[in-house]
């Protein structure tokens, strides 16, 4: 475990530190801070710091339907890949998918996310679809847990 601070956004600076990292990280479709309150109402989200630095965020949007599938997505910033932070986020989101009543886990990464697309092939998602969104140059790809 490391010294990772991990909150749910509800102040508008931890919401707006939410929506700098999601908006970094997912260029092609960036949020508006309201975009980001209706999430926040909608799933379940989080902020990372260590000390009072930005580290990352997370989203679990929490099974909708009879399929009892939730989506868990982790995200870090770039200068702060590499130790161990998108794992404690991931698990954390895991967890929670779990405790809202997910028997099936899926992630999404925007195919340019090398990095992002490598964490979850390394936490044993497999790809299921790729597709463009309208208006999108780059795919995005959905993964489901194995």
């Amino acid at each position: 475990m490391s010294d990772l601070r991990l909150m749910q956004p509800v102040t508008e600076a931890e919401l707006t530190d939410w929506q700098h990292v999601h908006n970094t990280i997912i260029p092609t479709h960036v949020l508006s801070l309201d975009d980001v309150r209706d999430r926040s109402r909608r799933h379940h989200l989080e902020v990372a710091y260590l000390g009072d630095t930005l580290v990352g965020c997370s989203t679990v949007r929490p099974p909708a339907d009879d399929t009892r599938t939730a989506t868990v997505i982790a995200r870090v910033l770039a200068a702060h890949r590499g130790r161990g932070f998108g794992t404690e986020l991931y698990a954390r989101g895991l967890d929670r998918a779990r405790e809202l009543g997910a028997q099936v886990i899926e992630t999404v990464v925007l195919a340019s996310n090398e990095d992002g697309l490598r964490f979850a092939q390394q936490h044993g998602f497999i790809e299921i679809e790729r597709y463009l969104l309208p208006g999108d140059t780059i795919p995005w790809i959905d993964l489901r847990l194995r």
